[in-house]
């Protein structure tokens, strides 16, 4: 259908238009089914591994996110502090968000009118008639200038509301970008505390090391003054020197391993490597009581679980989306144009035109593909809803798991603990009787193994207990406040 018109005083119908189409696009309806959270397995009262688990507001800063100061260590809290601006995997979600931000203005635009101007001047002249001017050569020519303007614009309801389900499904994955930038952020946080909580065990464990190869010299110069006064056979030399290597060898490793993780922290915050160095400091073994939550709280609190949800309703605003299909478009359009020897009259009514038009289109026949797009649509919301709920249980494994880990290594590091130092008295005690003649050196020997075994397995189960407690963390959210909406760059958030 399409309508034309040139009149000299169009004010009145195109007043009669904008009633018209102001009533058209209220006419618009929404074919996507009506959105509600997928139920997802219950959460229980209690958490299985810790019933009593005690709900506690942490200071305001840990509240709001800055978890790692539980730990209390200021190079760490300088450290975690350079993810959130330098981490690149944080920089490039928060990309993602921005791109997410700039796609829902850009859909948002198609449920309004696109204008164009076109403006232009004209300079004709021609040869021979009557003369306006007399050329040198004798000959004559005219000359004139017309003045133009042109404005035309085109506009396509949304009579069934496949536009704002667009704008529907670009605004809830920019909030599934929220989650992920919010995911991204503690993932990077949890792994750099991790690796840094490591690298710090890795120092203490050096430490031990350090000392026993010390003992093991001195007690190598013993064994080999004893042997040549002939009290002690060469195989306790053998012995001394075998305990000596195999603790500078283990002491290797450590360097090697400590290399790995200051390495991989200097990529965390966003440094090169070759440049990046952490000093050794005083280990701090306190492993913070996590904080508790009630179970019903993670659910909102987990960024990917956020984020599956969204990923939901974006994907029930695509079904719409693709059921506008089986009916009829409808475009607008209209165009003023004029023309005039001088700008004063350029605007005349005398030199303007306008016209205005409509016209549909409808496909008849595409052999089901319609019906397969909207089938997908359906097929994608059912993946994205088995998405969602796989996230919730995932979240109550990973926490029920890591609060089973916090348990086990609360009880190991108590028995770790008395092993050491049980070991460290069966040194004194075989070192006194080696002194006294009424063991050999093998004795001493496996005595000191035994107790830096004890050692470096207490420092080792150390960390595992203090990362277990950022696994935790990460588990239940990082966070004991609701988590606000991240701004773009242009300054816009995306609705959650």
């Amino acid at each position: 259908m399409s309508i034309r018109m040139n009149v000299r005083n169009p004010l009145s119908r195109i007043a009669r238009a904008s009633v018209w189409l102001g009533a058209t696009a209220l006419a618009g309806c929404n074919l996507a089914p009506k959105y509600h959270v997928p139920t997802s397995a219950p959460a229980p009262e209690a958490f299985k591994r810790a019933p009593g688990w005690v709900v506690a507001q942490p200071e305001d800063a840990v509240a709001k996110g800055e978890w790692w100061r539980l730990f209390n260590d200021a190079v760490l809290n300088d450290l975690e502090a350079k993810v959130v601006v330098t981490n690149q995997n944080v920089v490039a979600a928060r990309a993602a968000y921005d791109q997410a931000i700039a796609l829902v203005r850009q859909d948002r635009a198609a449920l309004f009118p696109t204008v164009g101007v076109d403006a232009g001047v004209t300079r004709t002249g021609s040869f021979g008639g009557n003369a306006a001017t007399v050329n040198n050569n004798g000959s004559v020519s005219s000359t004139g200038t017309r003045y133009s303007g042109d404005v035309s614009g085109t506009w396509q309801p949304d009579l069934w509301g496949a536009i704002g389900n667009t704008v529907k499904q670009a605004k809830a994955n920019a909030q599934v970008s929220v989650g992920q930038l919010a995911n991204a952020t503690l993932s990077a946080q949890g792994l750099l505390a991790s690796d840094y909580l490591q690298l710090r065990g890795l120092d203490e464990q050096k430490i031990v090391l350090e000392n026993s190869t010390a003992a093991d010299t001195r007690d190598l110069t013993i064994v080999r003054n004893q042997y040549k006064s002939g009290t002690v056979s060469h195989s306790s030399v053998y012995t001394a020197e075998s305990a000596l290597k195999s603790d500078q060898a283990s002491l290797r490793d450590l360097e090697r391993q400590r290399a790995a993780f200051e390495d991989a922290i200097a990529v965390l915050v966003g440094e090169n490597p070759s440049t990046f160095t952490i000093a050794p400091t005083a280990w701090q073994q306190t492993t913070p009581d996590v904080p508790g939550v009630i179970p019903t709280e993670v659910i909102q609190r987990r960024p990917d679980i956020a984020a599956s949800e969204r990923a939901v309703a974006a994907a029930n605003a695509n079904i719409g989306i693709q059921k506008a299909a089986f009916f009829p478009s409808l475009t607008l359009s209209g165009q003023a144009s004029t023309d005039a020897p001088s700008l004063g009259s350029l605007f005349s009514a005398a030199t303007s035109f306008w016209s205005v038009g409509a016209s549909a289109a409808e496909t008849l026949i595409d052999f089901g593909a319609r019906s397969a797009k909207v089938a997908g649509a359906r097929a994608a919301y059912n993946q994205s809803v088995a998405a969602y709920r796989e996230a919730v249980l995932t979240a109550f494994q990973q926490i029920e798991d890591n609060l089973a880990a916090m348990t086990v290594y609360r009880g190991e590091v108590t028995d770790l603990a008395e092993a050491a130092d049980a070991a460290d008295h069966a040194v004194a005690i075989a070192l006194n009787d080696y002194k006294a003649g009424t063991v050999d050196y093998t004795t001493v020997a496996t005595a000191q193994v035994t107790a830096n075994s004890a050692h470096l397995k207490l420092v080792s189960t150390v960390v595992s207990r203090q990362t277990t407690a950022v696994a935790l963390i990460q588990a239940i959210g990082g966070e004991w406040t609701d988590k606000a909406c991240p701004t773009s760059q242009t300054g816009e958030k995306a609705g959650c």
